[in-house]
């Protein structure tokens, strides 16, 4: 196989880079973020958060210890694109089942290699997000130009309904103690076994489920998961978690549930600049005081503005050290939190794996209520 084929990546305002093609040949279109880990290229790629985005990765080498089917987070690879500096096709890991070439020509996925990604990451910190193309099919950039015309932003994307699971479904054991019902808004597989793990039984349902529907299963608790897209483009996961909340049932989100969260307690959201992705983020819990690292994957933020206007309502529970924005918040008057972060971390330090034991303890709280 030749791997000398030319490849281009254009952005929306005219920066272009030559480099070569990597994976599939093709063209791919989205908006273009960029992620600081150095491990877990794989998980990374399966993540559902990313549908829709090209992917730059600041680590120098990506593929050098191949591929693993058990590596995925979901079914398959998630991310529009792929940007990095070095794509290595021979891999160290002896466990590993194929190349990434292999495993990248076999998805379909378009990649570039060669380029300068610490150039790119610098002009994406500076502009801001945006849409960008990468193509080893077209390399003029007049005719991807009159391509990138036809890109929808992701302010106002609706994203959720494309990576969800098409049909209900049955995780854990069966004669586990705590019913947990699962929004899947394009959930990562580290999450579900995280929960699982504690002894929950879970039901996965498709992002647009009727609540009416799911409450009838008697859940003991419910789970907002992560996802892609704009949050305030999802009034029905917002009319959701109203309902959970007007139900007084323990509710817990992260990343896009934990946005979603916030807007039924009428907090709203707003796009980021750039956004924060990478596995290295440190974060303050206000209650201890201790900091966290973390894993990050978000491009919209909960406003702190808002929060601010409604101290007997929320409490904010969490802040990133890097820039001080929201990352977890506390409902006051019913059982429910959530966090912007990935406490499941994977890839990524476990510091936060706490909040799923947090969880548990709070659906164990309300049951132990309702007996007495």
């Amino acid at each position: 196989m030749e791997h000398d084929r030319s490849a281009l990546l254009l952005l929306a305002d005219g920066t272009y880079f030559k480099g070569k093609a990597a994976g599939a040949t093709g063209t791919a279109s989205g908006e273009i973020c960029f992620n600081t880990g150095m491990t877990g290229y794989q998980e990374i790629f399966t993540d559902p958060s990313y549908f829709g985005q090209i992917l730059v990765t600041t680590n120098a080498h990506i593929g050098n210890y191949g591929t693993k089917s058990t590596d995925q987070e979901s079914g398959g690879i998630k991310i529009s694109g792929l940007v990095c500096k070095n794509f290595t096709i021979p891999y160290s890991r002896v466990s590993a089942d194929q190349s990434i070439e292999d495993y990248f020509i076999g998805e379909k996925l378009v990649g570039i290699s060669d380029v300068d990604t610490r150039a790119i990451v610098r002009h994406i910190r500076s502009k801001g997000a945006m849409n960008a193309i990468i193509s080893s099919e077209i390399l003029e950039v007049s005719e991807l130009m009159e391509m990138m015309k036809d890109i929808p932003t992701m302010a106002g994307l609706e994203l959720a309904s494309k990576v969800t699971t098409p049909a209900p479904y049955f995780l854990g054991d069966s004669n586990a103690s705590l019913k947990v019902a699962v929004y899947d808004y394009g959930i990562k597989k580290s999450i579900l076994q995280n929960l699982s793990n504690r002894g929950c039984y879970l039901q996965i349902f498709p992002a647009r489920h009727p609540i009416e529907e799911v409450k009838k299963w008697e859940p003991d608790g419910y789970f907002l998961s992560n996802g892609p897209g704009d949050p305030a483009a999802m009034d029905y996961a917002v009319h959701q978690a109203k309902t959970i909340l007007r139900d007084k049932k323990p509710l817990f989100g992260i990343c896009l549930g934990h946005q979603i969260l916030a807007l039924a307690l009428g907090i709203s959201t707003y796009k980021m600049h750039h956004g924060h992705r990478g596995i290295n983020h440190p974060v303050k819990n206000l209650s201890t005081g201790l900091c966290e690292i973390t894993c990050q994957n978000h491009g919209f933020g909960v406003d702190p503005k808002h929060i601010k206007q409604k101290p007997d309502l929320v409490e904010i529970t969490h802040i990133n050290l890097n820039d001080d924005t929201i990352e977890g918040i506390r409902a006051k008057a019913v059982k429910a939190f959530s966090v912007q972060y990935h406490p499941e971390a994977s890839p990524g330090p476990h510091d936060a794996r706490y909040l799923f034991d947090e969880f548990v303890s709070l659906i164990l709280s309300e049951k132990k209520e309702n007996v007495y």
